[in-house]
């Protein structure tokens, strides 16, 4: 016993000092946020934001070009989750419940599709986006994110559809419900943690995409929040690199993250175990 004990409380300050090296990064970000830029450039650190003020966030949130690229942000985002999920949803629901030609070929090109790297199918988009008159347009950046989250988000909530009987609508429909009325109310709503975790990784994987962004929005006006921060961060040292507003629009670029997995904690939580336990 006393082994076990000694054992379990050595784990438990290996965790907690892996945690703390992994939120280091997060604090010191927040930190010098609310820091000026001749404090952040002195030779003493500042482990406390003692004297700190909301300039630099007030700095960034008076950008007219950080307003328009969050509504970008967000609407590509929120299209992207809504039409992955949709997409994702009936996939999986075709490939757990129905048994057709080609089916374990169509699972595996899933897997496979996942492997392509991103960068080899740069050109393919922009040609395609291009002769389609869809650069620099929320739709075409959102159709792009879709058919990049959409083969995992299959393979993810496949799990979740796999895990719930079928004979559950069959009782349902015994008792005189439509198969379709079945699945609304018996199977729909057991398969809501998993919709979540899968939202929530659209969710991360369209908010914080980079390089697409970069060939498909080439105009100023179209920019997400990643490409702003960019831009945002070459103004700055084009004067004088101001790393608190630096600070400051990053963290502001991370918020919308934090609170959308606030909201959704619980569920994903409940998701997550779930897939692992079913698949």
């Amino acid at each position: 016993m006393r082994r076990s004990r000694t054992s379990r409380v050595l784990l438990t300050v290996l965790a907690l000092a892996v945690s703390a090296v992994w939120a280091f990064p997060v604090y010191w970000m927040l930190n010098s946020a609310f820091l000026p830029n001749v404090v952040l450039q002195s030779t003493t650190p500042t482990f406390l934001p003692l004297g700190g003020s909301l300039d630099n966030f007030g700095a960034v949130v008076g950008d007219p070009a950080f307003v328009r690229a969050l509504s970008v942000s967000f609407v590509v985002t929120l299209t992207t989750v809504f039409a992955a999920l949709a997409v994702a949803f009936l996939g999986a629901l075709a490939v757990s419940r129905f048994r057709f030609r080609g089916r374990a070929s169509f699972v595996l090109a899933l897997l496979l599709i996942q492997m392509l790297p991103a960068e080899g199918l740069f050109i393919a988009q922009y040609k395609m986006m291009s002769s389609l008159g869809l650069l620099n347009r929320s739709l075409a950046l959102a159709v792009l994110y879709t058919a990049a989250v959409v083969p995992f988000t299959i393979w993810m909530l496949r799990g979740f559809v796999a895990g719930v009987p079928a004979d559950l609508e069959e009782a349902a429909m015994v008792d005189g419900l439509s198969r379709t009325q079945a699945f609304l109310r018996i199977t729909f709503p057991l398969l809501a943690p998993g919709l979540v975790a899968s939202g929530v990784y659209a969710f991360l994987q369209a908010w914080n995409e980079f390089t697409v962004a970069l060939v498909v929005m080439t105009e100023q006006q179209s920019r997400t929040l990643p490409l702003w921060l960019r831009g945002f961060v070459q103004a700055s040292a084009s004067r004088e690199t101001d790393w608190g507003q630096v600070m400051a629009a990053s963290t502001l670029v991370a918020v919308p993250v934090i609170v959308f997995f606030l909201v959704v904690q619980g569920r994903m939580s409940s998701g997550l175990v779930g897939g692992a336990v079913k698949g």
